[in-house]
């Protein structure tokens, strides 16, 4: 029998898991897939980088990979060490569109909400995790 605090993580997984996935999934539909696409900094935009969309992608596979993870026993501690990762790699892409709220609109989150609301989810990833 689960405990309240069990179901809470139970729930909690479920949460972040159809959250990544969501977004992970948003990754293969054009219009925010451009915007996307758009918000990769150009700091980022090296020959030896992928590009932009071959970045949108990739991410767009590793929020669905991870969404999944969480959701099995096996792999819900690495999953979460990879999501954790992968936060705070996609994070300068973030920081970029909160510099230009002109250029991407509802998609630039202001810096400092962006910032905690990333550090809030990050959190949730640990507590999903345990």
């Amino acid at each position: 029998m689960m405990d309240a605090v069990q179901i809470a993580q139970w729930v909690l997984r479920i949460a972040l898991a159809l959250a990544f996935i969501a977004m992970g999934v948003s990754h293969f539909v054009a219009a925010p897939a451009r915007t996307m696409r758009a918000m990769i900094p150009p700091v980022l935009r090296q020959p030896w980088i992928p590009s932009p969309a071959a970045l949108v992608t990739i991410t767009g596979l590793c929020e669905i990979a991870g969404g999944l993870g969480l959701l099995w026993e096996p792999t819900r501690f690495i999953t979460a060490i990879a999501l954790i990762v992968f936060l705070i790699a996609v994070f300068p892409a973030n920081a970029y569109a909160a510099e230009h709220p002109d250029r991407f609109g509802k998609a630039a989150l202001p810096f400092w909400p962006r910032y905690f609301g990333q550090l809030a989810l990050i959190l949730l990833i640990v507590l999903a995790a345990l």
